[in-house]
């Protein structure tokens, strides 16, 4: 039988705040983290998104010394308290998951000729040495799935005897080629993102970072990892499947590893871009998956969409509704705008809780599932 795996502690950075508990007071109060903002790219073109505040972030980074990008600022501080909380020595049997999608590109325009300051493994390793970890990071970078399947990752490393610990860092920052790259596929809402409404326009852009301890050890664990499970359907470079092939088979090897039926899933923590096509395409599957009536939310319209790191964040958030026995309300949502009838969460309510879903999917045909419950 595999060998149990739990998360334990948890953190973030995002505009609503620099841990979970902020965080989750903000979403409470359904407060947004999305705004206009302008002169962010070199066209000075507005643009809504959920950009983390650079003087606030500052004051909160005391490190001197070695130069840190902003997104470095945002990993490190995310981080930082997992590890002292965790109270282990970093040898070799503890690991360092790193989940991003494009990483320090921004070190790209002042010296476009040289590509080591935005290589990943380089930004990776730097977290790495910040802390002294004696092992070699490991890179997850999966489109947008990343963040969730760096926990899979971890989970499995674990269970084969790797690792006994893995702590999972994901961070992803708004930048002008990040910008460029999702108005080049008319992506872009020109208004905060709205998921699943009849009125959605597209995603709206966000950054943010999440760190969370993946350990075998049961003491002060928050949830044990039930199942997970990845398919890819290879569909299109960009246009999610829209039958919901992968997202589907992804939900089925989760359940079946947790050895759970659909009734015995309490909340739904989804993806919900807000694009016209992924939506749809969510809602296809979980009607597939026999789905359809449970609790649904896409905290897209808190944080806008962090890219590698939504999905770390997203569960650090879903871990709090089960702790906290409270359902959040899918900011944005309004109207119903995809073909298959799905339940989602119109108000905060208090509601018992055991298990939830957490589901990505991503460019190039990638998603990911993880069933996660509450530890008593």
């Amino acid at each position: 039988m595999p060998k149990p795996v739990y998360i334990a502690q948890t953190n973030c950075i995002t505009p609503l705040g620099f841990d979970v508990d902020s965080n989750v007071e903000q979403i409470l109060d359904k407060v947004s983290g999305i705004a206009l903002h302008q002169n962010l790219t070199k066209s000075g073109t507005a643009f809504h998104a959920a950009i983390v505040d650079e003087q606030k972030l500052d004051q909160a980074f005391q490190s001197a010394g070695t130069h840190f990008t902003k997104l470095e600022k945002m990993l490190l501080l995310a981080l930082q308290p997992v590890i002292q909380d965790a109270g282990i020595a970093l040898d070799r049997e503890v690991a360092l998951i790193f989940s991003t999608t494009k990483g320090n590109i921004t070190e790209l325009e002042e010296n476009y000729t040289n590509v080591e300051p935005a290589q990943l493994s380089g930004l990776a390793q730097k977290i790495a040495d910040f802390f002294g970890f004696k092992t070699q990071p490991i890179v997850i970078s999966n489109a947008c799935v990343s963040g969730i399947m760096a926990v899979s990752v971890a989970k499995r490393l674990i269970q084969a005897e790797v690792y006994k610990h893995v702590f999972v860092v994901a961070g992803d920052a708004v930048t002008e080629f990040v910008v460029s790259g999702f108005n080049s596929f008319q992506a872009m809402s020109d208004a905060p993102c709205k998921p699943y409404s009849k009125n959605r326009t597209g995603v709206t852009l966000g950054e943010a970072a999440a760190a969370v301890l993946v350990t075998s050890d049961p003491a002060n664990a928050k949830v044990k990892i039930l199942g997970d499970g990845s398919v890819n359907d290879a569909n299109h470079i960009s246009g999610p499947s829209r039958t919901g092939e992968g997202l589907f088979r992804s939900v089925a090897s989760a359940m079946e590893e947790a050895k759970i039926a659909p009734g015995q899933i309490d909340y739904i923590s989804a993806h919900g871009t807000a694009t016209p096509f992924n939506d749809e395409m969510e809602s296809i599957a979980f009607s597939r998956s026999g789905l359809s009536t449970v609790p649904l939310n896409s905290l897209k319209g808190y944080y806008g969409h962090t890219l590698g790191a939504s999905g770390l964040l997203e569960t650090v958030i879903g871990i709090e509704s089960l702790l906290r026995n409270q359902l959040f309300v899918s900011l944005g949502y309004d109207e119903s705008g995809v073909s298959e009838p799905i339940n989602i969460i119109e108000e905060n309510q208090d509601k018992p809780l055991t298990r939830f879903l957490k589901t990505a999917s991503g460019f190039g045909g990638c998603n990911t599932a993880v069933v996660f419950e509450k530890v008593n």
